[in-house]
């Protein structure tokens, strides 16, 4: 595997499954595989689940790492073709990208979507360059469109927790004071329905997710309607996605806090777990008792981050 981004990445779901459950019973089986190979971690945008799992993930496997923080000490990076450089960008990304790969041997990229182009956004431009320019192995930290990372570990947690082979799970947009990107809900809709669980997803018109990503999943504009006998409640919010109209791509359509999760919306769910990639923003995506309560999964999630990482890199290293 030289590049991570989407489910099919990852081959057959239950043999990754299996990896990962092998993995947690030993996260240092493998250090013989990252011995004296580096890990660079470039993140254009904030991080906290992300850096310290995949810095953990790799330390696991015996990797060296490197953190770079371009919004910190790094030049100004031009993304842009064709472009007179004569702005506060000192060095452009064609250039950054191949000296990057000089130093390490495996890349993670992490960059959002920026909300304002779909097409820009949509064609993932900033990661495609790295995996043209860089001549290394490259992975998602959380892309334009996608977060698989995320994703598989929210899979692993279902699968510890579900009481059945086939639970139903719920994807449900919630509201947020910000313009979010989609990349989120694209990636658990895309491996939810990969591992062939039954998914509902529900969020008000206008916020159809991409059909690249969801298929031909089940939706239903009415939230109690859809959350009635879930099994897992997975609460997310998204700008909308321009799918039906490109000129409301990324903007806030509706607020309307009755979508916010809350003891409420739980109680006609089958004793459903409630999960959320974090951060949170109680109050707006979800009430202080559910996510403090006995059917809340946030944080064996998280730390199912490691787990997911782990895997994936160990994927990477054994085709070095």
């Amino acid at each position: 595997m030289r590049t991570f981004i989407n489910a099919e990445d990852i081959g057959e779901i239950d043999i990754a499954l299996a990896e990962a459950q092998e993995i947690k019973k030993d996260r240092y089986k493998y250090q013989h595989l990252g011995k004296n190979k580096t890990l660079l971690m470039i993140f254009f945008n904030n991080s906290l689940r992300t850096r310290l799992s995949t810095q953990k993930a790799a330390m696991n496997l015996g990797m060296n790492v490197i953190v770079l923080d371009v919004n910190a000490g790094a030049w100004k990076l031009e993304t842009e073709r064709g472009v007179i450089m004569d702005g506060d960008k000192s060095e452009h990304l064609l250039e950054a990208i191949p000296v990057m790969g000089c130093y390490c041997d495996v890349i993670g990229i992490r960059s959002f979507a920026g909300l304002s182009n779909r097409e820009y956004d949509y064609a993932e431009t900033v990661l495609n360059q790295f995996i043209k320019y860089s001549g290394r192995p490259v992975f998602a930290m959380e892309s334009a469109t996608v977060h698989p990372l995320q994703a598989f570990a929210d899979l692993i947690t279902i699968k510890e927790h579900s009481e059945k082979k086939r639970p139903r799970v719920v994807l449900t947009w919630a509201p947020h004071c910000c313009s979010l990107p989609q990349a989120v809900p694209n990636s658990f809709a895309q491996w939810m329905r990969a591992a062939d669980l039954d998914l509902v997803i529900t969020q008000p018109k206008g916020y159809e997710l991409d059909k690249k990503f969801v298929g031909d999943s089940p939706i239903e504009y009415d939230q109690m309607k859809a959350l009635e006998g879930a099994d897992f409640v997975y609460a997310k919010n998204w700008s909308c996605p321009g799918v039906t109209n490109p000129d409301d791509y990324g903007k806030i359509l509706n607020k309307d806090r009755s979508w916010t999760i809350d003891s409420s919306h739980m109680a006609v769910t089958n004793n459903g777990k409630f999960l959320h990639c974090l951060p949170v923003r109680r109050g707006l995506i979800v009430s202080d008792d559910v996510i403090e309560g006995p059917s809340s999964l946030v944080i064996p999630e998280a730390a199912n981050r490691e787990i997911s990482a782990t895997v994936v890199l160990k994927r990477i290293l054994e085709t070095l």
